[in-house]
């Protein structure tokens, strides 16, 4: 089946031709406007100039990637959730193309495109493909969106938690932003943070609590911290707000003497020439601080999504969203299952189809395509709430 990928749910401006079949997914073509450098200016995404900019750059996408191309079997698009100005855009696009060439149109969540990240192989190649057991457990942590989602089978989806404020993503672009670090913020932590010491400073973990030394999910019932599987990161951003107005961080960051070490394992291995001089400072090292957030962040995620599986025994844990790309949190969460759950498996998506991207939203379509679940050209619409 061939099917055509349309997302337009946030900045980027995505469209990808694949050959989908239960063999497995082989991206055609595919082509992503990133609109980055358009928002790095402002510090994060502005609606009104991510939809112009989609509005621009979606027709000649889809010119372009069907292009000496068959013609589909389906256009599959990212109707919600998301910025209701990029929404429209893709949604309209692909109302019009499904009506003028006569082609069956198929609504799809954005989450589940992430969910669905993991099967597209390496490289987009259909022989890399990681097949999804069920029950399954999904991690979802974006800009937008951190959620812990539950399938007793495909396209059954029983949301356990999800942030009461803040994204995990969208707290590592504040506190970038605190750190005067471009946009997007999260890539810029992490690579400060790999030659940082992540027990330097001492950052809460919201909705977790301490025992001792450790991090643990709290199983009372009363107080913030109840036993759910929710999470929360507006009160560590605020903490971090706090520390930097009373901590002022050195100018200077730790070089990059050490490009293999992940973050927090800045420690004995170190050259001389480190060791002076994070011991000749007197103030915080802006390194230190970004391994110390990013730990705070992976221990929440990672918590939760252990205990979730502890209770729910999935045969599949996915990890997907823009925060997936991050290194700290994939060996985290992959050492903490092997440690925890012997028969589970962990699905990671390549990288490049960690961030928002066409070729997921056909994946995810395609389960519906082949069951007939289309949706009318008039009558589809952009819901910038849409839940699962």
């Amino acid at each position: 089946m061939i099917i055509l990928g349309i997302e337009s749910s946030c900045d980027d401006t995505s469209v990808a031709l694949l050959d989908c079949s239960s063999k497995g997914f082989f991206v055609l073509k595919e082509i992503t406007a990133s609109q980055i450098e358009i928002h790095k200016k402002y510090g994060g995404v502005v609606p009104e100039v991510a939809g112009r900019m989609h509005a621009e750059k979606i027709v000649p996408l889809i010119e372009e990637v069907l292009k000496n191309q068959p013609k589909p079997d389906s256009i599959v698009v990212s109707s919600g959730p998301g910025l209701i100005t990029g929404l429209i855009v893709g949604v309209e696009s692909a109302r019009t193309l499904s009506y003028s060439l006569d082609i069956p149109l198929v609504s799809v969540n954005h989450l589940e495109g992430h969910i669905h990240s993991v099967e597209i192989g390496e490289g987009g190649l259909s022989a890399g493909r990681q097949e999804i057991k069920y029950p399954a457990l999904a991690l979802i942590a974006s800009g937008g969106h951190t959620e812990l989602v539950l399938m007793k089978k495909q396209g059954k989806y029983q949301v356990l938690g999800k942030t009461r404020d803040d994204a995990a993503g969208e707290c590592f672009d504040k506190v970038a932003k605190l750190l005067d670090l471009p946009y997007p913020g999260g890539p810029q932590i992490s690579k400060l943070g790999k030659n940082g010491n992540s027990k330097a400073i001492d950052l809460p973990r919201p909705m977790l609590v301490r025992r001792k030394s450790e991090w643990v999910c709290n199983e009372s019932k009363g107080g913030l911290n109840r036993d759910n599987f929710d999470f929360s990161f507006s009160g560590l951003k605020t903490a971090c707000l706090y520390y930097l107005q009373k901590n002022p961080l050195c100018n200077k960051t730790i070089p990059d003497c050490h490009p293999e070490l992940d973050s927090g394992s800045f420690s004995q291995g170190n050259t001389k020439k480190d060791s002076d001089f994070r011991q000749n400072d007197s103030c915080v090292n802006k390194n230190d601080f970004c391994a110390s957030f990013e730990q705070a962040v992976t221990d929440v995620l990672v918590k939760k999504t252990i205990k979730a599986a502890l209770k729910h025994k999935p045969k599949t844990v996915i990890l997907g969203g823009g925060v997936s790309a991050n290194k700290k949190l994939r060996v985290t969460l992959e050492k903490e299952i092997q440690t925890n759950l012997e028969n589970t498996k962990l699905l990671l998506p390549n990288p490049k189809y960690s961030m928002d991207n066409a070729s997921m939203i056909a994946v995810a379509g395609y389960y519906k395509a082949k069951k007939k679940k289309f949706t009318k050209w008039n009558k589809i619409d952009a819901n910038p709430n849409w839940e699962l």
